[in-house]
């Protein structure tokens, strides 16, 4: 169960309210994950967190997959990995971010405690495949958890890119409703307490302001965001785009404009967003984006 208590009973509204919007991070293939019995750390599914794998001389750098809030490190990823995998990479995913008493829906506990997750599983993951660096490639809070390990964990020198799928960057407004906080008095204390993940990514928020400060970016690390304008979730959507060197920020309508995915769809189905994550893997061989493009 989450923190609730009786002293709290009069915020509960606006926080369940939050937290309901919020769940649109969920995919929907957690229901079915919910059956498995087997920890999802630990879960070999259709080719992926394969430690025997040993990166290609076309593909030398292991892929980190980093699911969303709400997400774990199987559901958000039964399309990507895959995908990836088809193509000769390796490819790890892991879960972070879990609290107590809360399965399957990871992504909810503090995200620089998430970011020490990350920076353990990386270093797992060099060790096993014996690559000096690897590529992550996140979903959401998984696109913008990340670069506190670049920034503060000294992941910089483990990590070659990093490629963001609809990050929250720049913390979230959720479509204004995180402007009702100051409303409510003592509501975003509640939601600190009760999922501190959710917190920190409100825009604005003291974690927020650290991890930009300074700029968006850390040197020697090449970073591509790939966001959708019919994001509902992180809003506004261009608020997700970093500024700095080796960047690129990608718009998926600019690639497709019949290309019509929002915050879930773009990091669990969309090919369009596939398409430019191999692009960004592979700069070198990377082919025009297009809406054909679902084809290959």
């Amino acid at each position: 169960m989450l923190p609730w208590n009786r002293t709290t009973r009069g915020l509960r509204p606006l926080a369940a309210l939050l937290l309901t919007a919020a769940a649109l991070l969920a995919p929907s293939a957690a229901a079915q994950a919910a059956t498995d019995t087997a920890p999802a750390a630990t879960t070999v599914s259709r080719g992926w967190n394969n430690y025997a794998c040993k990166p290609s001389a076309a593909h030398p750098r292991p892929v980190v997959l980093v699911h969303g809030t709400f997400g774990n490190s199987v559901d958000n990823w039964l399309a990507l990995a895959p995908y990836l995998v088809n193509r000769g990479y390796c490819v790890f995913s892991l879960d972070y971010g879990q609290l107590p008493g809360v399965p399957l829906f990871n992504g909810l506990g503090p995200i620089a405690k998430s970011a020490e997750q990350l920076r353990d599983h990386v270093d797992k993951v060099l060790a096993a495949t014996g690559a000096p660096e690897a590529d992550l490639v996140g979903h959401s809070q998984g696109g913008m958890m990340p670069r506190h390990y670049l920034k503060f964990l000294g992941g910089a020198a483990k990590v070659n890119a990093l490629v963001g799928i609809a990050p929250d960057n720049h913390g979230t407004t959720l479509l204004g409703l995180t402007k009702l906080l100051p409303y409510f008095p003592g509501a975003e204390h509640l939601l600190t307490l009760a999922t501190p993940g959710l917190a920190d990514q409100i825009a604005g928020s003291a974690f927020v302001t650290k991890l930009n400060e300074g700029g968006d970016t850390v040197p020697g690390v090449r970073y591509t965001v790939i966001a959708t304008k019919y994001d509902e979730v992180v809003t506004p959507y261009r608020s997700q785009f970093l500024d700095g060197p080796d960047v690129t920020n990608v718009l998926i309508q600019d690639k497709c404009a019949a290309d019509l995915s929002e915050h879930v769809a773009i990091g669990l189905v969309d090919r369009i967003a596939y398409h430019e994550v191999t692009n960004a893997l592979d700069p070198a061989h990377a082919t025009p984006t297009t809406c054909a493009s679902v084809i290959g």
